[in-house]
């Protein structure tokens, strides 16, 4: 059975909620277990949680989960680039999958709550490219 971390940014806490709840069913579907969660204030803070879980030897591969919606100015554009390249990073220096499961950038709250199944989608893809490097 494989084992996923989460890390779960909960800025928009409800959000988040929600996106946990949808990854959660997702990996109880394919027959996968979540080793570890770790929640985080937001987006920004998701690399350093995600390099954590990576670096444990019972976590296989880490889904990173949370909305970032946009504001007045282009700081969710910012927020959501940086933690991808951050992500992205983790990923290869430990070389564990991390699915990137952070919406936004450039959202509406309604548009964010629209796509709360991408906690799902996101647990999928981290099990898929699981699969794909065994």
């Amino acid at each position: 059975m494989p084992s996923l971390g989460l890390v779960i940014a909960q800025f928009y806490d409800e959000l988040a909620a929600e996106m946990e709840r949808s990854a959660r069913g997702a990996a109880a579907d394919r027959g996968a277990e979540i080793g570890e969660t770790i929640p985080v204030p937001g987006a920004y803070d998701t690399p350093l949680a995600a390099d954590r879980l990576a670096r444990k030897d019972a976590i296989e591969a880490v889904c990173v989960l949370g909305p970032v919606v946009s504001g007045d100015t282009d700081h969710d554009d910012v927020i959501v680039r940086t933690a991808a390249r951050a992500l992205t990073d983790v990923s290869l220096d430990r070389d564990t999958p991390v699915s990137l499961g952070v919406l936004g950038p450039g959202m509406s709250m309604a548009e964010a709550r629209e796509r709360i199944g991408k906690g799902a989608e996101a647990v999928d893809s981290a099990l898929d490219q699981l699969e794909a490097l065994a």
